[in-house]
């Protein structure tokens, strides 16, 4: 299976984040599509993208909204 380009290739929910992701501008802008402008990356987001566990941009999503909604 060939890498996935994270800086140019078309992001799915479904995308898989596997040991070749990256922190991209195509990234970003997924995520900000997805959580809304308020979106940022934080070390302990990131350290969670890349543990090497199996996972989909949509987990990815779903995760980050739940650290959002435990920081309030």
């Amino acid at each position: 299976m060939p890498e996935f380009d994270w800086h140019g290739g078309q992001i799915e929910p479904s995308t898989t984040i596997g040991r070749t992701y990256r922190n991209t501008q195509n990234v970003r802008r997924f995520f900000i599509a997805a959580c809304g402008p308020a979106f940022k990356f934080d070390r302990a987001f990131i350290a969670w993208l890349k543990d090497g566990s199996d996972k989909t941009m949509s987990d990815a999503v779903a995760e980050w909204r739940r650290r959002q909604l435990n920081r309030s």
